[in-house]
């Protein structure tokens, strides 16, 4: 998946668990709770993933369960909204081509079932 070229400045991702998909078929931003604050090397190796995620056809549903928003300090730099039914991943941040902000992840590949791990662990038992 091409991430923002800000990446590379993270410092902290909150994992976002999505409670209204169908919000995000149009919206501007990423809505829901917070699951999980994820900083340095736990940070990077989730970026790390989510720049591993293969392309695949994508479908229609998008109804995204988990998201993350990225920081820098106190400023954000990105958000990314994951729907591992139809594959489709949506990506907000400043200056981001339209092509850039809707793409489409292998939610069988390795990477993404890793991941999908990760956000699942983010839940209480």
């Amino acid at each position: 998946m091409l991430l923002p070229l800000t990446h590379r400045k993270t410092e902290l991702i909150e994992v976002i668990r999505i409670t209204d998909p169908a919000r995000h078929l149009g919206s501007e931003d990423l809505a829901g709770d917070t699951a999980a604050l994820w900083e340095g090397d736990q940070a990077q190796q989730a970026l790390s993933l989510i720049a591993e995620l293969p392309g695949s056809e994508l479908t229609r549903c998008f109804l995204p369960g988990w998201g993350i928003r990225a920081y820098i300090a106190t400023d954000q730099l990105f958000e990314i909204a994951f729907c591992f039914r139809c594959h489709g991943a949506r990506i907000w941040g400043p200056g981001l081509s339209v092509e850039h902000r809707g793409q489409s992840f292998d939610a069988e590949s390795p990477a993404a079932l890793e991941l999908l791990r990760r956000f699942r662990s983010c839940l209480p038992d």
